[in-house]
C-alpha cells in the first residue's frame, strides 16, 4: 500500500447541529455542520412534526386540474 495518503483523522472533532447543539464526533473533518441530531430528531424527542399536510398527487391534480377517475 503507498504511504501518506490517507487524511488525518480528528478523534474530536466538534460537530454543530442548525439547532445550536454541539458534540464531538471522530471525522476526517476539524468540525462538520449537520441539519439534525438526537437533540431535535423527531424520533429521540418523541415529537411528531407534519412536514407535508397535503398529498402529492392532490397538488398534481389542482396544479393540471385534473379529474379524478371513478373507479
Amino acid at each position: 500500500m503507498k504511504a501518506n495518503i490517507h487524511p488525518d483523522y480528528h478523534p474530536n472533532a466538534v460537530a454543530v447541529c442548525s439547532c445550536g447543539n454541539t458534540f464531538e464526533v471522530g471525522s476526517t473533518s476539524e468540525s462538520l455542520k449537520v441539519e439534525i441530531c438526537s437533540a431535535c430528531h423527531p424520533f429521540f424527542t418523541g415529537e411528531q412534526r407534519i412536514v407535508d399536510t397535503e398529498g402529492r398527487v392532490e397538488r398534481l391534480r389542482r396544479r393540471y386540474k385534473l379529474q379524478q377517475e371513478n373507479s
